[in-house]
């Protein structure tokens, strides 16, 4: 099950990619949760514990969800780029239906 949940996160950010609904990038994504515009953050699970911490802080003081999820290639690999240590969903409704996936997965 774990798998095909995976499958569904990831493919869902792709998804949220072609609408140009994400950001990614340390700077970026830290950027769009300062503007009030990320509605979900994902942090790769190998992104530097730094980085990590960086998203938590960012993300608590902002009230954005924030979950550690997936590598750095395969958060790059959904959204058809090299690898990305984070990336944010700018779309309310995209990030809801992501969330529930994430909230899943961590049962």
């Amino acid at each position: 099950m774990r798998r095909s949940v995976t499958d569904k996160v990831l493919s869902m950010l792709g998804m949220s990619a072609r609408a140009r609904k994400i950001v990614s990038g340390e700077f970026s994504t830290e950027k769009a949760v300062k503007e009030g515009k990320a509605k979900l953050v994902i942090v790769a699970e190998d992104a530097s514990d730094n980085t990590k911490k960086l998203f938590r802080n960012k993300c608590e003081f902002y009230e954005v969800p924030c979950f550690v999820y997936s590598t750095k290639e395969q958060l790059g690999h959904s959204i058809g780029n090299e690898m990305r240590a984070s990336v944010a969903v700018t779309q309310e409704g995209l990030a809801s239906e992501i969330i529930k996936r994430l909230q899943e997965s961590q049962n």
